[in-house]
């Protein structure tokens, strides 16, 4: 699970800490502003509308911060995360698949159900549950791999691993 603390870059992108980007406005925010109205980034929103462009089978990329969401003309979707080249998939054949994000103040934690890598230009994933790897032809493998690199140079490698930390249980 990825958890995002008050001294690790804010997920948004901004390269400002957490605690002094969306941290604050999270705090600020009136609890009576429907989430859809907010200013503020949320992960679950972005999976949301992911989903939804995976559903429309519609070809989407978007980054925030460590995290690059992509959806495919056959209706698959995904969300990765750079720093351990996590991925879960939140959508396939243009159906949706139920994800476990928690967001709170602090932190961000998400089931990863995938690692990921770049082989040969294709996007190829290995299930965290069995290690069966698959490689995807049609997905944007080249543009995942630009993208991560692009990504990496913006963070520190001490700070990529700290956003990548382990639950109590000393499992990822």
């Amino acid at each position: 699970m990825t958890k995002i603390g008050r001294n690790d870059p804010c997920f948004c992108g901004s390269g400002i800490k957490y605690k002094k980007c969306c941290l604050g406005k999270e705090q600020k925010a009136q609890p009576a502003t429907p989430p859809q109205e907010g200013q503020q980034v949320s992960l679950n929103n972005e999976v949301e509308k992911l989903q939804q462009a995976a559903i429309d089978k519609r070809n989407t990329f978007n980054t925030i911060g460590v995290f690059i969401f992509f959806s495919t003309d056959a209706g698959d979707g995904w969300l990765l995360e750079i720093s351990a080249m996590d991925a879960v998939q939140v959508a396939a054949g243009g159906e949706k698949i139920e994800v476990e994000i928690v967001e709170a103040p602090e932190t961000i934690e998400i089931n990863w159900s995938h690692r990921f890598t770049i082989r040969k230009k294709k996007f190829v994933t290995i299930a965290y549950a069995d290690k069966t790897e698959q490689t995807h032809d049609d997905y944007p493998g080249n543009r995942i791999l630009t993208t991560v690199k692009k990504i990496r140079k913006q963070f520190p490698p001490e700070m990529l691993e700290q956003i990548h930390v382990t639950d109590d249980l000393g499992e990822e």
